[in-house]
This record gives C-alpha cells, structure tokens and sequence, in this order.
C-alpha cells in the first residue's frame, strides 16, 4: 500500500511494507548503499527478517511501521518508525523512535523517509521523535559521525558518512553523542588498577571467568540480568528487558565469549560487578556476506584466526563495591586477560559511553582510552508541523 505517490518521472513513492517481496526489497537495499564499502560488515539477512516478523516480541509492547522509498521501481530508502510503550512509561513522554535507516545519497528520498515516519508516530499520538533505534537501544542505535576511517567492531554501529548531513538537513537535532576509546594493549595499565585488584581481594571481593557452558552458563547469564537490569535502568533513552529477551540475547553471544576477556566479581556469592569483552568476531563475519550457510561457516573459522582486537561491550559495579576498588580490578582483569600469553590481540574499544556518563568517562580516560569515534543521537519535535 502506498503512503504517497507521484506520477512524474523520477517521482519518489513512499510504500508500507506489507508483503514478502517488499519485505526483500527493504532486506535488499543496504548492499545497494554500501556497495564498494570496504569497512562494511554486512549484517545476518536472518536476523534483520526476524526484527520484522510478526512473532517479534517487541509486538508485545510496541508498535512498528516498516517503510521503503522507490524511485523508477527500485528501493531507494527505507525506514521503521516504532512506538516503544516501555520508554514512553519510563520518560513520561509521548516519544517515538525511528530506526533501521538505509538510504542512498538523495536528500530529497530521505526527507521523504523521515516525513512519512513522523507522520506515522504522529497518527499514533507522539509529540516527538528520537533515534536512529532499531526499536530499543538493546537492539542497535546511534549514527557514527566521526571515526569512519576504520571498520566498526562487533555489535557497533557504521553508516555512511553522508547520514548525519541527510538527518541534520531534515530538521533533526543532536540530544546526545556517544564514544568509542581506543585501548592499544601494548601499553601498561597505571599501577593503580593492579593496586585496586589487591585491594578488593583482601576486602573478601573474588574473581573468576563467567562460565560457558551448561548449568553455569545459565546461572551467570541470570545473575549478569538481574546486575545489569539494576545498574543501567537509567542510561540514557533505555528500556527494560524481560528475563526471557536477555537470555535469548546471551545464548547467540554463548559461542563468541572468550572468558579470559570477561571477569566477574563476587562477594559472598553474589555477583557484584562483571567487565564484558568479546573478540571482534566482524572480522570474520566481514567475509561471509550475511549468510551463515555451509561456505559462510567454512569462511568463518578460515577468517576467525584473524582476530587481533577486541570490544570491551559493559562493565559494572554496584555502587557500595566502588570503595572495595572493584571498578579498578575489573578492568584490571579484563585488560590482563587480553595480553595473557597466546592471547592473539593488539588493541581493543570500549563502547559506546554517553557523553553524559561522567563517572565512566573519566575512569576510561584514566586507563588511558582515547576517543576514537563519535556517535549521535537525534530528536526532532512532531507538534510544530
């Protein structure tokens, strides 16, 4: 069904995604803008159909609106717009989201994208929109603005440089950036860290890898929700997962987790903080085009052994562990495990930190991360139109 259409030629038609086959036009079109690329990763097809299907859990929630551009027949743009009721709750106000943006070099497909989900949210009662968000952060958001020089690490996001012009153009304004530091790992950490790691053993703080496998895995996997759920239900435009969506997450990252690179902290059998780093399996992932086929998985282990570097995804302590020095063991651990002997990695990033979290921030910069690339978040108002 058309949103909107013109007959001229050239004309831009904006259409929902309501059958299969525009479903694989929407699927279709980042090998299109990305084409020649050579930082691209190119995202699993099988998972990016999954967001859209009507068994999506989100549907249990929100409501989402998928949409494409065409000109002369071919998919130009495409476009969620999504009503998250989780954040609405949480902020108190009526904010939608748009997300999964694809577009060519063409301001005049993108303004017709970014109208037509802002007048979708606007039908559906929202008086401002936010994003990019791939209908909640958990699932991806944030268009880089600097950094482009080098591929994005796992679970980060890469875009065209052109896309902060396209959005900025079209009205929408920055609310936050986002960072990325570079960790070289041939550097030694501040003799602080390894003082803050004794000092929390001897509070009665223990350390050990997560677990990987079977019934340890699972009882990690609940402990990191509860720890994680308590520790980020304010960061910035975030919303709460159910314990069933974190585990399903957990189980595809089972196989990818290195546990020397993902310390948790104890204390008296309880987890009290954990330091998250995986390999950047994007360097194999790069190879295999999307597809996890029998030649993908032979690409796969053939490209792994190229991984050199590392993401360090999360960290966190409860806030009465700070003085314990857990914060600083943590990250000692997780920086040591990534040079231990026959350990194959030479950099790492940490990302992406809200340029709002101060307390983060400067801990980061005292281990000696540097900013590598900027992200950034936009709003725009739907009352004034």
């Amino acid at each position: 069904m058309a949103v909107s259409a013109s007959p001229a030629s050239g004309a831009i038609e904006i259409r929902t995604v309501s059958s299969p086959q525009e479903q694989e036009l929407f699927l279709d079109l980042p090998q299109r803008v990305y084409a020649g690329d050579p930082n691209w990763v190119q995202p699993f097809r099988s998972s990016m159909a999954k967001q859209l299907s009507p068994e999506n859990p989100f549907l249990e929630y929100g409501r989402m609106q998928p949409l494409i551009a065409l000109r002369q027949g071919q998919v130009v743009g495409r476009i969620v717009a999504a009503v998250n009721q989780r954040l609405i709750e949480r902020e108190g106000q009526q904010v939608g989201l748009m997300g999964f943006f694809e577009c060519l070099n063409d301001f005049a497909v993108a303004e017709r994208l970014l109208d037509a989900a802002c007048d979708w949210l606007r039908g559906q009662g929202m008086t401002q929109a936010r994003g990019p968000i791939d209908l909640s952060t958990h699932n991806g958001c944030l268009f880089l603005v600097e950094g482009f020089e080098t591929p994005p690490l796992i679970l980060m996001p890469y875009n065209p440089p052109y896309y902060p012009q396209l959005i900025e153009q079209a009205g929408w304004h920055k609310v936050q950036d986002a960072y990325s530091y570079n960790f070289p790992l041939d550097i030694q950490l501040p003799p602080e860290f390894e003082k803050g790691y004794r000092i929390a053993c001897k509070s009665g703080v223990t350390f050990r890898p997560v677990r990987t496998k079977g019934e340890g895995f699972e009882a990690d996997a609940r402990s990191i929700y509860r720890l994680t759920s308590q520790m980020f239900a304010n960061n910035y435009s975030a919303t709460p997962r159910t314990e069933e969506e974190f585990l399903a997450e957990a189980h595809d990252l089972q196989s990818l987790i290195d546990p020397d690179l993902f310390p948790i902290a104890e204390h008296n059998g309880q987890m009290v903080g954990y330091w998250m780093g995986l390999p950047d399996y994007n360097i194999a992932l790069k190879q295999i085009n999307g597809k996890l086929d029998w030649l993908g998985t032979l690409k796969f282990l053939w490209y792994r052994r190229q991984i050199n570097q590392g993401r360090a995804v999360l960290f966190c302590s409860l806030p009465e562990y700070r003085r314990k020095m857990v914060p600083l063991a943590l990250i000692y651990l997780g920086m040591q495990g990534g040079i231990k002997k026959g350990k194959p990695y030479k950099r790492a990033e940490l990302g992406h930190v809200f340029e709002s979290n101060s307390a983060s921030r400067r801990l980061i910069e005292a281990v000696g991360g540097q900013i590598c690339k900027t992200y950034r978040m936009y709003e725009k108002s739907l009352e004034s139109a």
